[in-house]
């Protein structure tokens, strides 16, 4: 379990994001937060060619379900979406952007 206690704050991101890549350790969760991303982007793009909004949680079904299967599976940790719903999502998008620029191995 995380460092964290219910109590801390941040005041930033960039604050932030630090305890966000502790949270991401394990190879197989950044991996599963990869492919929910991925899983996130393809899901908007059908719902945009289709006009179908049904995508639109499928979409949000994607992305949390393969990132909480890393965490409870893998890192054996609570997503940080629990307690910092903002900043986790602006995380799973920055690490998605950050293992594409290759600074994060996946």
């Amino acid at each position: 379990m995380s460092q964290e206690t219910r109590t801390d704050h941040f005041a930033s991101f960039s604050q932030f994001y630090p305890f966000y890549l502790n949270e991401h350790r394990h190879p197989v969760s950044r991996r599963l937060h990869f492919i929910g991303t991925l899983g996130v982007i393809g899901c908007v793009a059908m719902a945009i060619a289709t006009g179908d909004g049904l995508w639109l949680p499928a979409a949000v079904v994607c992305g949390y379900a393969f990132a909480w299967v890393g965490h409870f599976a893998f890192e054996k940790n609570r997503p940080a979406t629990f307690r910092h719903p903002v900043y986790s999502l602006m995380g799973d998008w920055r690490m998605f952007a950050d293992i594409c620029r290759g600074k994060i191995p996946l």
